[in-house]
């Protein structure tokens, strides 16, 4: 929840300004009230944008909800599907994650769905099991053909905001454990997927975790804020 009409200008157009022939895909996702300026600032760019949350419902009186369709409406590419700050602070459970994910695809979104442990959980050996069934609950509503167009992150919530990162060795366990998962659904799917790494991720540490073979990017928090840290770990990539 940042961001104001002066700010993501700045931001938007430096992250513009400074992309060069970066041979990645780019989004930002955004509080919904700002999808308009995004779609005024950044069509015509290689960057991408979307929602940072979306309703399981199509339309009627849910009042202060944000449909699948009115995301679309404003030329969004992605939107985020069970963020930890969404299951943590809102009770969000790996069913209604679910739900999300499925309405997302409804209208040809690509959900980023979002898995990850707390420390609690981390400390307990309980990470596997975890994320396996935050993991499993979208994968039982989806069909191969739409299992192979979302996308996965892994935030492990003890390394989000707190300036601790997970080592690349322990990020890419949990890549690796999520790519066998995913396999176990279809091999191509497993083979194709983008599975990000979510958990402050910075310039100075993201091309060694790049740099595992089953991270293929970042979910970018507190460091996408300023354009030339979201710049310095795309050119990373």
């Amino acid at each position: 929840m940042n961001g104001s009409s002066a700010g993501n200008k700045a931001l938007l157009s430096g992250i513009v300004a400074g992309l060069n022939d970066f041979g990645a895909d780019c989004a930002v996702c955004v509080p919904a009230p700002y999808l308009a300026q995004c779609q005024a600032e950044l069509e015509g760019t290689a960057v991408k944008w979307g929602g940072q949350d979306v309703s399981v419902h199509a339309s009627g009186a849910y009042t202060g909800e944000v449909s699948a369709a009115m995301l679309a409406d404003f030329g969004s590419t992605y939107v985020l599907c069970g963020h930890s700050e969404r299951r943590a602070y809102h009770a969000e459970s790996s069913e209604l994650v679910a739900q999300k994910t499925v309405a997302a695809l409804s209208v040809g979104l690509t959900p980023v769905v979002c898995v990850g442990e707390t420390l609690a959980q981390r400390e307990a050996g309980e990470t596997e099991a975890v994320i396996c069934g935050q993991l499993q609950a979208v994968l039982d509503v989806l069909t191969v053909e739409q299992a192979a167009k979302i996308v996965l992150a892994y935030e492990p919530v003890w390394a989000i905001g707190t300036g601790k990162t997970a080592t690349p060795e322990i990020a890419q366990a949990a890549h690796s454990f999520l790519r066998a998962r995913l396999a176990q659904k279809d091999a191509a799917v497993a083979q194709g997927m983008q599975i990000l790494y979510g958990g402050s991720m910075k310039p100075e540490n993201a091309k060694e975790l790049m740099a595992q073979p089953d991270i293929d990017g970042g979910l970018i928090g507190g460091a996408a804020l300023k354009a030339t840290d979201f710049l310095g770990i795309i050119q990373a990539v």
